[in-house]
């Protein structure tokens, strides 16, 4: 009875020995269906000539907004939507934290809130779909508070720091993988070509972190956004299953 009962405690503490691949963590989004199909169309960046940043970004979430909340409503399950702060610069801190190094946008965990710069080379300029998807993968964390996977991922990292490394990049290649759901749902109301979508996997590829290895190297990343994007259902971005190679 002993054992039986360590063995519970250490089940419902989110510790497991082995590789989080062989863990018994169960993905909330298995089983709960594809995303439905949305019009959501994508509007100019820049009109004039003059910059529309905040207003892509707004409609954007809109329409994230939108589609999730249509989706966990169908699961009968309890939605939230994120609050938006939007910067002209990036600033020394926000939500009370130093602005991450080398991040387009972010998403502040704590307080819920998405948070994207209007300037700089990921949204000032650009003529393709990079922007739509940072938002996307951004939104795609507050999914992942919303459904209890950062809870998850902050124990395991808690139980076996030394695999903090690799535990992050399955949460941010799930968040990846979330972002192609996404743009799978809403494709045909884009407006946008094949050459596009050939586009945003090049520039994809070329935002992986083969140094630093925090979100993935550049053909994972394009694995999990191409996985999301065919499937069109989050239950096939289940990074906390697959195996190492495929999070490297």
């Amino acid at each position: 009875m002993r054992v039986r009962s360590l063995l519970l405690a250490l089940c419902l503490a989110g510790v497991a020995a082995g590789p989080a691949h062989a863990a018994p963590y169960q993905d909330p989004f298995t089983g709960s269906g594809k995303l439905a199909k949305a019009v959501c169309p994508e509007p100019a960046i820049t009109q004039g000539g003059i910059p529309r940043t905040r207003e892509y970004l707004t409609a954007a979430v809109a329409c994230l907004d939108k589609s999730w909340k249509a989706h966990f409503a169908a699961g009968r399950r309890p939605f939230r939507k994120p609050q938006v702060r939007f910067y002209e610069e990036p600033e020394l801190r926000v939500c009370g934290v130093p602005w991450p190094e080398g991040a387009a946008a972010f998403y502040c965990t704590d307080r819920r809130v998405l948070v994207f710069p209007l300037s700089g080379d990921w949204i000032e300029n650009r003529t393709d779909l990079y922007p739509l998807k940072v938002a996307a993968h951004e939104y795609g964390h507050h999914l992942q508070s919303l459904t209890g996977i950062r809870r998850h991922y902050e124990a395991r990292v808690k139980a076996n720091p030394r695999r903090h490394a690799e535990l992050g990049r399955r949460y941010e290649l799930q968040a990846d993988c979330l972002s192609g759901v996404f743009l799978g749902a809403v494709w045909r109301s884009l407006d946008r070509t094949g050459d596009d979508w050939t586009a945003l996997l090049d520039v994809t590829r070329a935002s992986g972190d083969d140094e630093r290895r925090s979100h993935g190297k550049g053909a994972n990343r394009v694995r999990w956004l191409k996985r999301g994007y065919q499937a069109v259902s989050p239950a096939a971005c289940d990074t906390w299953s697959a195996p190492s190679s495929a999070v490297a």
